[in-house]
């Protein structure tokens, strides 16, 4: 059973996971080097502990811990009741779902083990693969699709964003805890590991040279690996070159693109089996 720990100063070194929250730069840097990632709300912080995360503290307002007993009553780590005021004072924002968990990182897996991890006894194996996304909100909701929508896993160049950051997880709904990920670190040239292990790799571009999704939907590949580019520019020369095929969603009324996280949801509907 945690500890429940009535905290009214918000200089205390305790609740230091928690300060400063809508520092992008702060926490870009910190969480990961410190190995923790922040849940925000129940559902989330539940899927977190559901998902095999260690919790390190919980920052709960008062209307909240009664909801929250059970978590409280399972885990070792401290609670810290603050008054709502006073979660803003440390957070920088108004925590309007009054809760909030300090969770323990797990290690990312290799590419290899992701990919063996992944690995499905039946037919229709995709891979998602995701280049220099730097926005929290776009990565969070392609990782919600990529759920939803039965990929199996997802592979993030050295330059995403981190999938654990707060807004991420929040925007995903937690999914991103679901779904199994990794980060490669030599990009694009990691792409021939898919290669080796089976799968066919297809870029979504916008180039006249692409087939379109249908065409690609249609030859029904048993491993698929689905390549998508950052924001704005796309996917690098590089990437383009490595792959196997490209591909584009066609467009109507003059419109020449899609976000990459809608382009995301239609790509991974169009090619489930």
């Amino acid at each position: 059973m945690a500890d429940l720990i009535t905290v009214d100063d918000p200089a205390d070194p305790r609740l230091r996971d928690y300060t400063g929250l809508t520092d992008v730069e702060l926490r870009r840097k910190r969480e990961p080097a410190e190995g923790l990632f922040i849940a925000e709300g129940e559902k989330v912080i539940r899927r977190a502990k559901h998902a095999g995360y260690e919790m390190r503290s919980m920052l709960l307002s008062a209307k909240w811990v009664d909801v929250m007993r059970d978590v409280i009553d399972e885990v070792p780590a401290p609670v810290y009741a603050v008054s709502p005021a006073l979660a803003e004072q440390v957070t920088g924002y108004h925590v309007h779902r009054g809760a909030l968990a300090s969770m323990q990182r797990k290690p990312l897996p290799t590419a290899g083990e992701l990919l063996a991890t992944a690995h499905r006894a039946v037919p229709g194996q995709r891979i998602a693969v995701f280049e220099d996304i730097v926005d929290h909100a776009n990565l969070g909701a392609a990782f919600r699709n990529a759920a939803a929508l039965g990929v199996d896993g997802i592979m993030l160049s050295p330059r995403c964003a981190d999938p654990l950051y707060r807004r991420s997880i929040k925007v995903s709904m937690g999914a991103v805890l679901q779904i199994p990920w990794t980060r490669v670190r030599s990009w694009p040239r990691d792409i021939e590991l898919l290669r080796d292990a089976g799968f066919a790799t297809a870029a979504l571009c916008l180039d006249e040279k692409a087939i379109t999704l249908d065409e690609l939907a249609a030859r029904r590949y048993e491993r698929l690996a689905l390549v998508f580019g950052t924001e704005g520019e796309g996917l690098s020369t590089e990437a383009l070159r490595a792959v196997d095929e490209w591909v584009r969603i066609p467009m109507a009324a003059g419109v020449d693109s899609l976000n990459v996280a809608a382009a995301s949801a239609v790509a991974f509907y169009a090619t489930r089996l």
